[in-house]
């Protein structure tokens, strides 16, 4: 597996695998709908953050995007394809945010992740600090996490 930085021509690509990513949790169409703006990734994402993507033999397997404020970023994203979910990309991803944002300067980042993500972001070392909105589904409401470096 190695970590590398997106090619502008990958959005298509990247995107559609947050999509499958997210849907792996056996969400419906209509919320995947709603979730589609916020999960595409575009050449001006790739211009204002730090994005990573784990490959392994020419597949794409995972994505993740660090927003470098400073002192506190945020994990925008960590995605793995479902193909790969359970075979450490995620562990990596989130070990590359780590190892980032401590270069940075960052004490700390957040996290709204899915409620299916929960155990694996307390099993990273972040802890829970509440709840965040939903940027796709009004009403809905996040685990929102912080990982201090």
């Amino acid at each position: 597996m190695i970590l590398r930085p997106p090619n502008s021509s990958e959005c298509e690509l990247l995107s559609d695998l947050c999509l499958r990513s997210k849907a792996y949790w056996g969400y419906d169409s209509a919320f995947m709908e709603a979730c589609r703006d916020e999960l595409t990734l575009t050449n001006e994402i790739f211009q204002n953050s730090i994005i990573v993507v784990a490959e392994n033999d020419g597949a794409i397997y995972g994505v993740a995007q660090l927003d470098p404020m400073v002192p506190d970023g945020v994990l925008e994203k960590l995605f793995v394809a479902p193909e790969a979910i359970g075979q450490g990309v995620g562990r990596e991803l989130f070990e590359w945010a780590v190892e980032t944002a401590q270069g940075l300067g960052m004490i700390n980042f957040t996290i709204d992740g899915d409620p299916n993500a929960v155990a694996f972001y307390l099993k990273m070392g972040a802890f829970q600090i509440g709840s965040s909105p939903s940027g796709s589904v009004p009403g809905r409401m996040l685990p929102q996490f912080r990982y201090d470096i």
